[in-house]
């Protein structure tokens, strides 16, 4: 296996033609130098440089690498320099995003009509999120993931805050409940719907009824909020969804929960083997603007 250090060590003894200044520029002793000639002569079986007078002059085959060796040292040094820009409009590239579906129903268009405009070689994959499991992310099958931030999250994924959210009430425009005060026991004494993805039957709302004596019916149990909000559009169901998927939904009645809950963070998540790809960068950066309009 040849040492490829020795590229770089011809590169500065051929354009500098001398053992003790190549020795400065590369912060080597004489001796080592002399040392490091030695090698590059017998590794390619000439002598390089040779003297005439007090200096050195090149050979004939040095003369033919000169250019050679100075162009792979070049390429060498911009492969391992860091990429500072990238001309998105040049890039054909497909990311895959893991995602529900109200958040793509919600953040989509904007996003879409952003990499339009910027980066039209950009496809984005849209795959449901089912679960909490970070194995898509690890593997590379998934590129970018959004959902609520998880303090049990695995610690290799890298999270970034895209907006904070709270759960509000929705029933259809007409439902008892769109007319006057919304107590906690009127809440309670209609019939819901509830969002589980993972087949759960109660939440955080129960809870909290219950601590102030009370129990809800759940008559239907949906695995995202645009059903749920579909449900309680058509029927006389109670749904309890994010605030942000209500916006310019003029077909439904919206009111704040008689219970008291913490508002939650909903993020963007990704691999570190990702972290410093500028595309992913970019794409970082067009979800973040859009969520945060």
């Amino acid at each position: 296996m040849p040492d490829l250090n020795l590229l770089i060590t011809l590169d500065v003894l051929l354009a500098e033609g001398s053992v003790a200044g190549a020795a400065k520029r590369l912060g080597l002793s004489a001796s080592a130098m002399s040392r490091a000639l030695a090698r590059l002569r017998d590794t390619t079986g000439d002598p390089l440089l040779v003297r005439a007078g007090r200096g050195l002059v090149p050979t004939p085959r040095a003369l033919e690498l000169r250019e050679q060796v100075s162009r792979l040292v070049q390429d060498a040094h911009a492969v391992l320099r860091p990429t500072l820009s990238l001309d998105m409009h040049q890039v054909e590239r497909t990311f895959t995003l893991r995602t529900s579906e109200e958040f793509v129903e919600h953040v989509g268009p904007a996003l879409l009509a952003r990499i339009a405009q910027e980066a039209p070689g950009v496809r984005l994959r849209f795959v449901n999120k089912t679960d909490k499991d970070s194995a898509l992310l690890r593997d590379g099958r998934v590129d970018l993931e959004t959902g609520v931030v998880d303090p049990a999250a695995s610690p290799e994924v890298l999270t970034q805050a895209l907006f904070r959210d709270r759960l509000i009430g929705v029933v259809r425009k007409g439902h008892p409940l769109s007319r006057g005060a919304i107590s906690a026991q009127r809440f309670a004494e209609g019939r819901h719907v509830y969002v589980s993805r993972r087949g759960q039957d109660r939440g955080q709302i129960d809870a909290a009824l219950e601590r102030l004596g009370f129990t809800r019916q759940i008559t239907s149990i949906v695995a995202g909020f645009s059903t749920a909000m579909a449900l309680a559009r058509d029927g006389d169901l109670i749904a309890s969804v994010p605030e942000r998927y209500t916006a310019h939904r003029h077909d439904l009645f919206c009111f704040a929960l008689p219970v008291s809950l913490p508002t939650f963070t909903v993020a963007m998540l990704w691999h570190p083997r990702l972290d410093a790809d500028l595309a992913h960068r970019w794409l970082r950066g067009c979800l973040r603007e859009v969520c945060g309009q």
